[in-house]
């Protein structure tokens, strides 16, 4: 529902609406269309960006005759700079690491008011039907994903194959139930649409990221409670961005591209789709629109490395001062006992850590033992004599360690630590003793790992045969690191 005060909020405030309503809009989202969408850019230095602007403005200004003045006469970067004032926030100006020199992108309101202005233009053919075998494709993954009875799953399983066993039996009866030109059509329009659309959005996803990063400064910035609270807060706000909505649907997006089988079917499709003579008026950026997303997901997920690493520089200095509240009240106490120093019969209670002094000799160290270099011959190998299966090098199982990061850190924000044993009675293993090994190399800054020989636990979980595992090994137990 539209209602009047969100459409008035919606004026005053929307960088897009402020663009559709600048005097200047075609020049602004025709260049930047030009510049940022067709040419799929994601950063440019400033110096090209103006370079490439003034350029487009002298062809521009060479269309206004000899005594007319010119319709754009300010230089290229005064433009730029006034498209990336805040009042206008039509792009972004920042320092890359490593570099002085500032690059430009765009913000997610010119690619929603380019996306306003490509609606406004007359269709030759407007389809419907491939929309709506979306939409029910879109429901039946829905209600099937959450149906909890296993028997309706089951049955709608077998509905499926039987559909698919009936198609194959009248393709074995030659009927080819083939896509007319219409339908060709209205699909790969569908197709052309969503395919820039998920390009488009990848600029706002970055930038909720950027909000969400800057939501969990702003909080550290403003905290007035101790270390231990701090740490406890910044623990459950880590995974505010990997753990949000948009980021898990961002990552499950990524992992799908970065499988190679799965660009290997992109690939083969595109390529299929492009050769169909049906299809008129064919946008030839779509043929590899599968490397553009690729591209642009790198480069958010670069954006989320780079200020996950920003946030440990940014809670590092407030951890420093911190500590030099600390050294004032020991300074504090220092002064108070020099004040006492001279008055008698006050008790002045002393806890010492221990009766004598931990002392080791130099001499008990072990001396260094260079490491001897074996020396490696391929002259005389000779092939193997028997047949190996290659099929086990595919069979080795990578255990994730992301999501055990996760387990550890939401397990430390109930208790200073906890021990491995409990954490996988809470969380069973899944992946058997590769998973467990993987608890054991796991490397945080939020937490560290403390082994004690002197203890052992028993460590259960059932393979998926339902064989029940057990393992005796020292105690370990995760400790959640001082900030």
């Amino acid at each position: 529902m539209v209602r009047f005060d969100e459409v008035a909020w919606l004026r005053d405030n929307s960088p897009a609406w402020r663009l559709l309503r600048a005097d200047h809009a075609p020049l602004v989202l025709s260049f930047l269309h030009q510049v940022f969408v067709a040419e799929n850019v994601r950063s440019i230095p400033a110096s090209e960006l103006a370079s490439r602007l003034d350029d487009e403005l002298y062809a521009l200004n060479e269309r206004t005759g000899p005594d007319e003045p010119k319709r754009f006469p300010k230089p290229a970067k005064a433009y730029l700079d006034d498209w990336a004032a805040p009042e206008a926030g039509w792009l972004r100006k920042y320092y890359p690491e490593g570099t002085d020199e500032p690059h430009v992108d765009a913000t997610p309101a010119v690619e929603k008011a380019l996306q306003w202005v490509g609606s406004l233009k007359e269709r030759e053919f407007v389809g419907t039907e491939s929309r709506l075998n979306t939409i029910i494709d879109l429901l039946r993954q829905i209600v099937f994903g959450t149906e909890t009875d296993p028997e309706q799953r089951i049955a709608e399983l077998r509905r499926q194959r039987q559909d698919i066993d009936d198609q194959i039996a009248r393709i074995q009866d030659g009927e080819l139930d083939l896509l007319d030109t219409s339908a060709v059509r209205d699909r790969y329009q569908q197709f052309a649409a969503t395919a820039r659309e998920l390009l488009a959005d990848f600029r706002e996803v970055e930038e909720n990221f950027r909000k969400l990063d800057r939501q969990l400064r702003e909080k550290i910035t403003g905290w007035h409670g101790g270390k231990g609270e701090l740490l406890d807060d910044v623990l459950g706000s880590r995974e505010t961005i990997a753990g949000s909505d948009q980021g898990k649907s961002f990552q499950a997006f990524y992992d799908f591209l970065l499988s190679q089988a799965r660009q290997q079917e992109l690939s083969g499709l595109l390529d299929s789709v492009h050769q169909l003579t049906e299809i008129t008026g064919k946008d030839l950026r779509l043929r590899h629109i599968h490397y553009d997303w690729l591209d642009a997901a790198e480069r958010t997920q670069a954006t989320v490395r780079q200020l996950s690493e920003q946030l440990r520089r940014f809670l590092d200095d407030q951890v420093w001062f911190e500590n030099r509240r600390v050294i004032d009240i020991l300074r504090g106490i220092e002064s108070n006992a020099l004040r006492l120093r001279d008055v008698k019969d006050v008790p002045v209670p002393m806890d010492i850590d221990a009766a004598a002094p931990a002392i080791r000799l130099p001499m008990e160290r072990p001396l260094y033992a260079p490491v001897r270099k074996v020396r490696i011959d391929s002259e005389n190998v000779r092939p193997a004599d028997e047949e190996t299966d290659p099929a086990a090098l595919f069979e080795q199982v990578y255990v994730d360690p992301e999501p055990l990061r996760s387990c550890v850190r939401q397990a430390l924000r109930r208790a200073a630590q906890v021990g491995l044993a409990q954490l996988v009675s809470d969380h069973p293993i899944r992946q058997g003793v590769a998973e467990l090994v993987a608890y054991l190399s796991l490397k945080d800054g939020t937490f560290g790992l403390v082994f004690d020989e002197r203890h052992h636990d028993q460590v259960t979980w059932r393979e998926p045969g339902g064989h029940e595992r057990k393992v005796t090994m020292p105690r370990v137990t995760f400790v959640r690191s001082s900030p």
